[in-house]
């Protein structure tokens, strides 16, 4: 089994409305739009479809998809046997994704396929995310200390997350990741006087992940 190695801490699909509650049409998906997400994203991750799922995603995506560009929440699958084959193959795609979490992390499937720490501070690897999430005080640190490198398409390198960068750009992806080690000793230096607890975890906090 291959861990992913190009990942962020947080929703990895869109959020969408659970099955009962109303739907909020441009904000969230519907529960078919996010099961058909589901699948989409473990195609993107590498997962092979068989044909029947590739037929199947075809008739969902051309009934939850009439329109490009269209809002959000608002489509759903009338045909209940179309809907239920699609649930059961985003369940089928999310097991598989959740079997290939980094280590230290889960995936968790609430409104949306999330990436989420393990709070476990005696694990062989400590997300750095566990750390802050149990941590109190300010931590100005806090954001470039978790953050991953990333090559934009204007050939720099930023240190940060899906949404943020938090430093650069660099020249080089030595440089970004440099900006966050940094960061890193500076945490765990503060860690020293305010929780010394988790400050012991810095020699099991996970390599600064790089994308390329």
């Amino acid at each position: 089994m291959t861990a992913l190695t190009r990942w962020h801490v947080g929703p990895w699909t869109t959020r969408a409305t659970l099955p009962g509650e109303p739907f909020e049409p441009g904000v969230r998906r519907t529960p078919d739009e996010l099961n058909f997400d589901i699948v989409g994203l473990s195609r993107i991750l590498g997962r092979r479809q068989t044909l029947p799922e590739e037929m199947l995603v075809r008739r969902c995506q051309a009934a939850l998809r009439p329109t490009d560009p269209r809002p959000c929440g608002v489509e759903t699958l009338t045909d209940a046997s179309l809907a239920a084959a699609l649930a059961e193959v985003a369940d089928q795609a999310f097991a598989w994704i959740a079997e290939r979490a980094p280590s230290g992390y889960e995936f968790v499937l609430t409104d949306a396929v999330e990436l989420r720490p393990i709070l476990d501070l005696t694990a062989e690897v400590v997300p750095i995310e566990a750390v802050l999430a149990l941590a109190t005080g300010d931590l100005p640190m806090a954001h470039l200390a978790a953050s991953h490198v990333r090559h934009s398409p204007t050939g720099n390198w930023y240190a940060g997350n899906a949404a943020c960068n938090w430093s650069g750009p660099h020249d080089t992806p030595e440089a970004a990741t440099a900006a966050v080690q940094e960061a890193r000793a500076a945490l765990t230096t503060h860690l020293k006087t305010t929780n010394p607890a988790l400050a012991t975890t810095s020699s099991r906090w996970p390599p600064i992940p790089v994308e390329v």
